[in-house]
This record gives C-alpha cells, sequence and structure tokens, in this order.
C-alpha cells in the first residue's frame, strides 16, 4: 500500500507522460525478472520490461539501490513501453533482491560492465541509453568509459565524480550529505537522531555509539579531510574522477542550483574530452536534487523542472529518430525567469563589482565601492556549542525545509552573526559564476571556521539567501592540505560559493553576514587544529576581521555582460 505521498510521486510520473509528444501507442509484451549473474558468481535481480514495438528496439537502462522506490521504476518502465521502448533496470548488489552484500559504489563498475555487456548481446535490443539520477547516474557514470557498441547516449543527472569535492569545502564535511545519506543506507536500519548524530564527539565513533557497529567507509570520509590524501586520489575515487575525460557518446548532464552536487558536476563537465562536448548538453535550473524550485516568495513561468519529459525527448531524438545534438549549456536566470544559452562554459566577457566591508551604524556594517581610508575591526565570540542554524542552503539532501532562497532573519539576529550591506544599486545586474568573499582576519586558536552568506535585499527590506560559503585557517584559500595557524596571526581568506545565475534588481541592497558556522550543511568547527572527526571538545574563539586602510575585505561579485539568453 502506497503512502499519500507516494501516490502523489506516482501521479506526478502519469502525468508528465500524458504531456509526451509521442502517445502510448504500444503494448508491453512482457515484464519479466532475471537473476543476472556477475563476474564474481553473485547474482543481481533485473526486472525487464519489453515492448511489443519491433524485433529489435531501442532500451533504457537503469541500476539503483533504492528498493522504495519500485513503484516508480515500473510506472516509468510502463511508460516507455507503452510509447515504443524496452526498460531495464536493476537493484545493486545487496538491495532489493539481489545476492552479495550491500556496500557503496566499489562493486558498480565491474557489475554494471557485465549487465550492460548482456543487454547489448540480446538480439531483441536495437540501441541502448542509460538514464539514472543521483545514485542511479554514478552507477551511470562507471561505465561510461567502457561501453558496448549498442550504447548511444546516457542521460545522468544530480552527480558529479569529484567526489571531495561533494565531501569537504576547506576542511569542513557537509553533513547534510553524506552523514544523512550513510545513516539512510547504512545497510541496516539507523533510527538515532540525526542532528545529535551530526554532533556527536568524537563524531569517529559515531557509528559504534549511535548506529550499531561500524562503518568503515563512512570512517574513511571523515577522516579523509586533505584533497591531496592517497584516498581521493588512488583507487576507486580516482578512477570515477577520471572517467569522464574518456568518455565518447553524447550526454546529458543535468543540475540545480541548490542540488548538493552542483560543484562537482560542473568540474565533471569540464573535464569531459572536446570530442564529447561538442554533442552533449548540459543544464542548471533552478531545483533541488528533487527537482523541486527552491525560491521563496518568486513566481516564475519559465522554470522546466520536468526532468521526466526531458529525458524521454533526449531518448526519442537520439535512438529513435537518429539526431546527433549539438553542444549546449543552459543557466537558468534566477530573478530574471528565463534561460542564458552559451556553447562554451567560460565566458569571454565578465566585469566585476566589488565592495568593501566600511564603518558600522547602528551595529551593521556598510558595503560600498569605496574602502576605508582607515584600519578597523569587527569580530565575534564563537561558541561551537551554539551553533548558527543552517536557513536557505544549496549543500543539503535530508534537511528539506532548509533548501534553496529563503527569506532570512534581519541583519545581526545573533550576536555571532555580523551583517554587511550595500545602498541600493542604482542599476540591475545579472551575477554569473563564483562570488568571492575576500577578508583580512586573526583568531585566538590555532584553528576556526569563517562563513559567509550572501543575500539581496528586495526594496520592501526581505532578504533572501543566493549563497554561502566557508573556510577554516586550516584550508584557507583553498588550500589541499592543511596548513599551521599561529593563534593571533594576521591572514588573508578567501571564502568562494558555488556557481550561480542571479539578476540583481535596480534599487536591492547587498547584504553579507560573517560567522562562523553553517550547521548541519557542514560540520561544527571545535576550534582545535587536526582532523574534525577525532576532536572529543570544543572551545570559544574570538574571531576578528580587518577592513580599511591596507586590510582586503570585501565582496566580489562577476557580472554578465552579454545579454544573449532565451
Amino acid at each position: 500500500m502506497l503512502t499519500t505521498e507516494e501516490q502523489q510521486e506516482l501521479q506526478r510520473v502519469r502525468d508528465e507522460f500524458a504531456k509526451c509528444r509521442v502517445k502510448p501507442e504500444h503494448e508491453i509484451a512482457s515484464c519479466t525478472e532475471k537473476m543476472l549473474q556477475m563476474a564474481d558468481g553473485v547474482k543481481l535481480r533485473t526486472i525487464i520490461y519489453r515492448t511489443d514495438s519491433r524485433p529489435a528496439a531501442p532500451a533504457i537502462v537503469a541500476r539503483t539501490c533504492y528498493p522504495n522506490n519500485d513503484y516508480l521504476y515500473r510506472a516509468t518502465a510502463e511508460e516507455y513501453c507503452r510509447r515504443g521502448f524496452h526498460y531495464i533496470y536493476q537493484y545493486c548488489r545487496g538491495t532489493g533482491g539481489s545476492e552479495g552484500v550491500w556496500e557503496p559504489n566499489v562493486n558498480e563498475r565491474a557489475d554494471g560492465k557485465t549487465t550492460i555487456d548482456w543487454i547489448d548481446a540480446q538480439e531483441w535490443v536495437e540501441s541502448i541509453g542509460y538514464c539514472g539520477c543521483s545514485y542511479l547516474a554514478l552507477t551511470g557514470w562507471l561505465i561510461a568509459d567502457i561501453l558496448p557498441e549498442k550504447v548511444k547516449t546516457m542521460y545522468l543527472t544530480h552527480y558529479g565524480t569529484q567526489r571531495f569535492v561533494s565531501a569537504y569545502q576547506d576542511g569542513m564535511f557537509r553533513h547534510d550529505v553524506l552523514t544523512a545519506w550513510t545513516m539512510e543506507n547504512a545497510g541496516r536500519p539507523v533510527t538515532a537522531d540525526y542532528l545529535k548524530s551530526c554532533l556527536y564527539r568524537p563524531h569517529l565513533e559515531v557509528d559504534e555509539a549511535m548506529w550499531g557497529g561500524k562503518i568503515e567507509w563512512y570512517r574513511d570520509w571523515i577522516t579523509s579531510t586533505d584533497a591531496d590524501d592517497s584516498y581521493w586520489n588512488s583507487g576507486f575515487w580516482k578512477l570515477l574522477r577520471d572517467i569522464p575525460s574518456r568518455v565518447k557518446v553524447p550526454l546529458y548532464v543535468g543540475e540545480g542550483w541548490y542540488d548538493h552536487h552542483l560543484a562537482s558536476a560542473i568540474e565533471t563537465y569540464k573535464s569531459l574530452p572536446e570530442e564529447c562536448r561538442a554533442k552533449s548538453r548540459f543544464l542548471i535550473g533552478a531545483w533541488n536534487h528533487g527537482f523541486y524550485v527552491k525560491l521563496q516568495d518568486r513566481s516564475g513561468s519559465h522554470y522546466e523542472n520536468d526532468d521526466i519529459l526531458r529525458a524521454f525527448d533526449w531518448f526519442q531524438e537520439l535512438l529513435v529518430e537518429g539526431r546527433t545534438p549539438q553542444r549546449e549549456i543552459d543557466y537558468y536566470i534566477i530573478g530574471d525567469d528565463r534561460w542564458y544559452k552559451r556553447e562554451r562554459f567560460e565566458l569571454e566577457r565578465q566585469k566585476e563589482l566589488r565592495l568593501h566591508i566600511g564603518a558600522p551604524e547602528n551595529g551593521i556594517y556598510a558595503l560600498s565601492a569605496q574602502k576605508e581610508a582607515q584600519s578597523q575591526v569587527l569580530g565575534w565570540e564563537y561558541d561551537p556549542e551554539n551553533p548558527v542554524m543552517t536557513h536557505g542552503a544549496e549543500s543539503l539532501l535530508v534537511t528539506k525545509e532548509e533548501q534553496g532562497s529563503l527569506l532570512q532573519p534581519p541583519p545581526g539576529y545573533r550576536p555571532d552573526v555580523i551583517s554587511c550591506i550595500s545602498e541600493p544599486l542604482s542599476e540591475s545586474v545579472t551575477v554569473f559564476g563564483k562570488m568571492k568573499v575576500t577578508l583580512t582576519v586573526s583568531a585566538d586558536v590555532d584553528d576556526t571556521a569563517f562563513a559567509v552568506r550572501i543575500m539581496e535585499v528586495m526594496e520592501n527590506g526581505k532578504a533572501y539567501n543566493m549563497r554561502t560559503g566557508i573556510t577554516t585557517l586550516g584550508y584557507r584559500n583553498q588550500s589541499s592540505h592543511r596548513q599551521p595557524y599561529k593563534p593571533g596571526e594576521k591572514v588573508t581568506i578567501t571564502i568562494d560559493t558555488w556557481d550561480l545565475a542571479w539578476k540583481l534588481q535596480k534599487g536591492s541592497r547587498i547584504r553579507i553576514d560573517l560567522t562562523s558556522t553553517d550547521f548541519p550543511q557542514y560540520s561544527v568547527h571545535s576550534n582545535y587544529a587536526g582532523c574534525w572527526a577525532e576532536k572529543d571538545r570544543v572551545r570559544k574563539a574570538h574571531p576578528q576581521v580587518y577592513f580599511g586602510g591596507e586590510n582586503e575585505s570585501c565582496l566580489s561579485l562577476p557580472l554578465l555582460e552579454d545579454g544573449n539568453g532565451r
């Protein structure tokens, strides 16, 4: 019996296919199950829907670890079959009736290769399109460079192959992505409180203390804090990172501005060879991991967040109509409700809007095009036992109510949140790319964190987050390994945000909030140097930011100059 939410999701799938330009003129010839044997003898449950289309027809293939979504896979398979496609999906080992032990990631290349080769050998399969979102996209990426002849394209959304980018930001672990996912996919029921789990110290022992036993692969994640650690640069994760550079078939790569895989997916797309990008499409919309538009108090007519029909159209064009795609990159511009189309990822013409932190008025600091003549300082007390909670963010998975662009609290709503606000904009400008906050800082501990939230403040005074960012003294300036820091030392740090396309309206102001935590989007810094997961205690810190005079403390916004789009 499906829940109300599941029934609604099932109806959504049916409703979207009802809009399809290809009508359901075929029948489902058969639905069978096969325990397909892998190279090591383990058998995986494989569900095969065949259409009555003709002796040989295109086949859509997916591999999944989520048996709770079986009702959606079956509905999707039925809709494809009625439109002339075979549809085959398989459960990863240890899940959904497949044999073997569930261990995320590591078996998917070998199992995927065996499976896709078997499908390729079936005489009733004319051609193959691989389809997957999130973990299902991972299973596709892992065979993308070893595809048999019949595989003509892959449709891969909401996943990036640069795993370290998805796990860490300058030493800060992404709890709401990887801790949350681990608790839901531990291979056994985990009923412990999620937030208490994230705050458990030392976090290295949370699995035994709260989750029922060791999870070695999670321990690897939380202790491999350096980008140049061998864990990320050898074996499975290096293989996954390198695969895109060898892909030859046309790809559809889809993402959302508020999907936690965005930064990794951008790096993945950029690593594709030129011959692949020349016939592939990369699209970023205004949605989260589940394709829900996450823009509070905004309405739009061009969100186009229907991934179901977009995927079908892609396969119809390539596998049935035989068309080769042209290179295309599409960005949805928030605040402009339009898509910007281009062929190259890097823009040739961009200018920068730089706003410097300035002297305060009524406790709120300025953001100004002019730098203060005299050096000044601001600061706050950071207590790890009282973190600033995430409200509006791009790198969340399970804390859905805090995803996206949300109405923000008033300036300086906590004593450990320092707000800086600009004058109203004299004209509309479009931010396009990575925003950056540069700060001259010091602290009275050997390591701590600096977090930033960038907002548009509308003429009515309501502020909505655009992007967040975070860094640490230990990993300042995107260092790939931990750096020493001497308490009291004055250093310059840079906080980069993820890419964004956002039109700031004439009359709006720009606001940034400076603080030290953004939990549970990121782990809470203990204010001690060393591996965060091994710390069993915390202490207070007193970060300081210097501005004016010789100090460089400012916000830099990359602006779009080319107005072409659709």
